[in-house]
């Protein structure tokens, strides 16, 4: 099983440092973050979008030890909860032909150890709005409105209508936002240009940076449309993380 860690919080706010002790701690969306690399950003984006839906729950970032504490701070200043978790490491003979993220992803198994939590739900960083996925004996796939991976754009756009899109899935080679050029196959597309530039409009608009005091309503926070309200109860509440290698 993993060490306890302590939750680690932005402090001065009251909104934040309460979080898991007025009835928060029933739900949370979590993210996985490794490294000093320029995917912080793609947290910060996630954050704003949950402000921007009016999110029910708070966003919990497990991250490895190798964050520096600079984004740290940015992410403290965005409201986010801080889990710092041990790395997993996969067997040695089943990553010869990995690529890096691939490898690193083995920690978010981590996750299964916060246990104070009732319901997750896990979004990529490179995620903007919701992304219900759960398990409930049976797995649910999504529909392409609640997960669009970008990809599905070319492949099969009979299947899409971008403007109801929920969730963009950044997640085609060259799509992230916070590194668009727009010349990698596919990038120069008319869509394409329209979702990055959502994402940027989110991430730069100030008024969705985290202000504790400004607190969601309770009838805000637990609106009938939340999808944390609509998933069904867990029937295994707790799974051990195997021990790091």
């Amino acid at each position: 099983m993993a060490p306890e860690v302590p939750v680690d919080v932005f402090k001065g706010t009251n909104k934040v440092s309460t979080a898991l002790n007025n009835g928060y701690s029933k739900g949370a969306f979590i993210t996985f973050l490794a490294g000093n690399g320029d995917y912080v950003k793609g947290v910060v984006g996630l954050a704003k979008g949950l402000r921007k839906v009016k999110s029910a729950y708070p966003l919990v970032v497990a991250m490895l030890p190798d964050v520096p504490e600079e984004h740290r701070e940015i992410l403290r200043s965005q409201g986010c909860i801080l889990r710092e978790i041990e790395p997993i490491y996969p067997p040695e003979n089943e990553v010869q032909f990995a690529m890096a993220h691939y490898v690193i992803n083995y920690s978010k198994l981590r996750i299964w150890n916060f246990e104070e939590f009732k319901k997750m739900i896990y979004l990529d960083a490179d995620i903007q709005d919701f992304l219900n996925m759960f398990f409930e004996k049976v797995y649910k796939p999504l529909p392409l409105v609640f997960n669009l991976v970008l990809a599905m754009l070319w492949r099969h756009p009979e299947n899409i209508d971008v403007e109801k899109v929920k969730v963009a899935h950044y997640c085609a080679a060259g799509s992230k936002p916070w590194r668009y050029t727009g010349k990698e196959v596919n990038m120069d597309r008319e869509d394409i240009k329209m979702l990055v530039k959502k994402w940027w409009d989110i991430y730069n608009d100030e008024s969705l940076d985290f202000k504790d005091e400004n607190p969601v309503s309770e009838e805000e926070t637990f609106s009938k449309s939340s999808i944390m309200a609509s998933m069904p109860e867990p029937t295994i509440s707790f799974i051990p993380a195997p021990t790091a290698a």
